[in-house]
């Protein structure tokens, strides 16, 4: 089941779209998906620790003002799968969906196995960033347990503004880049804000950061207008931004998830995939490259075209 559709108009539009989380969950899990994803972060943080997982002594404090932040989150938002006591700074937490649990006294780090970051990101299906105020006002990356990124890495990213993160994504500058960065900058303690970015990619990988796919791309030639439905996947990143209270800083959640384009489909087909074709085709051409939606955006429409168009001859036939 696609947990969100992305798009709202017939005509691409750049906006950060972010909205107040009204019922403030920050942590969406997937039961089917968990246990097999979090497998997967431990075996990516194996492969290469520090490519994946950094967060300086001087952000120990942000690690642990996110743990204080998320687990009686999802906690009190998944009871069925997660469980907290506390008594005063010693909390147990329960994980039921991985039949494991723990002490931790907060702030204390040698309470944990693991750093703190490093913990809490082997408890959810997220990756966690965690920006900083900095003394121009700006939010520099700071920290990061990043395992399924699309592109990048924290060697690329870390110690760089929110600006400058984005500096390679065509027009983002010139559409958002001002009103992002005054977001991040405004946020405030106890009002989280949530966005969902979108591509679309042949590739069914969660981790597509430069080491995994330098020297290889997402295929072109072999996709078709009949086999596009199921080649071609819409890759979601749920985002939240939270400001941590102490610190000034800001947790940045990112929950990726794959659905093949028939899956998003199934629901309202026709309905759907014109409004996905059409904003393919009003995307600005920079932004198709860097995407890579270039190398087989002609089959692609082929295919979205094709499931507009029998749908309608169906329904014609029906009322003749």
């Amino acid at each position: 089941m696609l947990p969100h559709f992305p798009f709202d108009s017939d005509v691409y539009a750049m906006t950060m779209n972010a909205r107040a989380l009204a019922i403030d969950r920050l942590i969406e899990v997937e039961p089917r998906r968990y246990e097999g994803e979090l497998a997967e972060k431990a075996a990516i943080l194996a492969s290469d620790y520090r490519y994946y997982f950094q967060a300086p002594g001087d952000t120990e404090a942000h690690a642990w003002e996110a743990i204080a932040l998320l687990l009686p989150n999802m906690a009190r938002h998944y009871p069925q799968y997660f469980a907290l006591r506390t008594e005063g700074a010693r909390w147990h937490w329960a994980n039921r969906l991985l039949d494991t649990e723990a002490w931790l006294k907060l702030g204390e780090s040698a309470s944990l196995p693991l750093p703190p970051l490093d913990w809490l990101g082997r408890q959810v299906q997220e990756d966690l960033l965690i920006m900083a105020e900095d003394a121009a006002g700006g939010t520099p990356l700071v920290a990061g347990h990043l395992c399924f990124a699309a592109g990048w890495c924290l060697d690329d990213k870390l110690g760089r503004s929110f600006l400058a993160i984005h500096d390679p994504v065509p027009i983002f500058a010139d559409r958002v880049g001002r009103s992002a960065d005054l977001l991040m900058q405004r946020l405030k303690p106890d009002h989280p804000t949530g966005r969902v970015g979108w591509s679309i990619t042949t590739s069914p990988e969660l981790n597509r950061a430069p080491a995994v796919t330098d020297g290889r791309r997402d295929e072109g030639p072999t996709i078709d207008a009949l086999n596009a439905g199921e080649r071609c996947y819409l890759r979601l990143e749920r985002q939240t931004f939270s400001r941590l209270p102490r610190t000034r800083g800001v947790l940045f959640t990112i929950h990726t998830s794959l659905t093949p384009l028939a899956g998003v489909l199934a629901e309202d087909a026709p309905a759907r995939a014109r409004r996905v074709a059409a904003v393919l085709r009003t995307m600005p051409a920079p932004l198709l490259r860097y995407k890579g939606i270039d190398r087989f955006q002609a089959p692609l429409l082929a295919y979205l075209d094709a499931q507009a168009a029998g749908d309608e001859a169906t329904t014609g036939d029906a009322l003749r």
